[in-house]
């Protein structure tokens, strides 16, 4: 995703300076496309740059970025602005917030509910949250990344309504899975089925992105199974926190933490068929 952000700035005009990636060759091969600087330590990201994106996999991941001391992203962080894209807990988001405001800096949310393909389009939807200032002064450049740009509140606001997002669509696709499945399993015309089910109550976004996928066993990863798990764990922790019984949410779940376990955590969520239609690998 961080990649495809930076190659669609680039494309419309903004210069890319410096590219951070655990994977150091990624960056290399990054930085050499875009003419920017492929940088091993953090601080030297900071440095070079005025608004840092960060696209991180996780809570930890995003803390470890964002260290109080040693090799960090807020080392000389005075007067930038870090706009962070990853689903996150909302917690984690005022944490680091606040750890930046300590150096002088400022941070955005920018969740993004939308793949791979709208990152380098241009096409994002972004769920964008923190100081509302903080949010004018870069929206020029998070215009030119999203279609479809909002601001939803302050800090925290934008990782609960992507935890929500996220959670219905593994429930719909949770759902869809189970439906496809017992159709497999009843012998019927699976795209007579899925047709069936654009025209009535059962249609879904994710039938059209992932209703053939699953049939055709195809799992390409947009969105993993993995990230999934990681997802579904959040929004039902806010619903634990909240003292709400989420039952869908809960079964979801458990349905993705099970493909972790078993070693399908690398697929697209759609994989998630593997454990429902008869004769795969559940």
């Amino acid at each position: 995703m961080g990649a495809n952000m930076a190659r669609r700035l680039h494309d419309t005009g903004y210069a890319i300076t410096a590219v951070y990636d655990i994977n150091s060759a990624a960056a290399v091969n990054v930085a050499a496309e875009l003419g920017a600087q492929a940088c091993s330590q953090l601080v030297d990201v900071t440095t070079a740059a005025d608004v840092i994106f960060t696209v991180v996999t996780d809570d930890a991941s995003q803390r470890s970025v964002f260290l109080e001391t040693g090799d960090s992203l807020l080392r000389g962080a005075h007067g930038k602005i870090f706009v962070n894209c990853a689903t996150l807990s909302p917690g984690v988001h005022t944490e680091i917030e606040q750890r930046a405001i300590k150096v002088g800096a400022k941070t955005l949310e920018a969740c993004m509910a939308s793949s791979i393909p709208q990152a380098r389009n241009g096409t994002l939807f972004l769920m964008c949250a923190g100081d509302e200032t903080t949010f004018h002064r870069v929206q020029p450049i998070l215009e030119k990344l999203s279609s479809a740009l909002r601001y939803v509140g302050g800090t925290g606001r934008a990782a609960q309504v992507k935890a929500l997002v996220n959670m219905v669509m593994n429930i719909n696709t949770a759902g869809l899975a189970e439906g496809l499945g017992l159709a497999r399993s009843l012998g019927l015309d699976l795209p007579m089925v899925r047709e069936i089910f654009s025209l009535t109550g059962a249609n879904s976004q994710v039938l059209r992105t992932d209703g053939e996928d699953m049939e055709l066993r195809s799992h390409d990863c947009f969105f993993s199974a993995a990230h999934a798990a990681k997802d579904s764990t959040i929004a039902w922790t806010l619903g634990v926190q909240n003292h709400l019984q989420l039952p869908l949410a809960a079964a979801t779940k458990l349905q993705y933490d099970r493909m972790v376990g078993l070693g399908l955590g690398h697929l697209d969520k759609s994989g998630i068929a593997e454990l429902t239609f008869p004769g795969r690998s559940g």
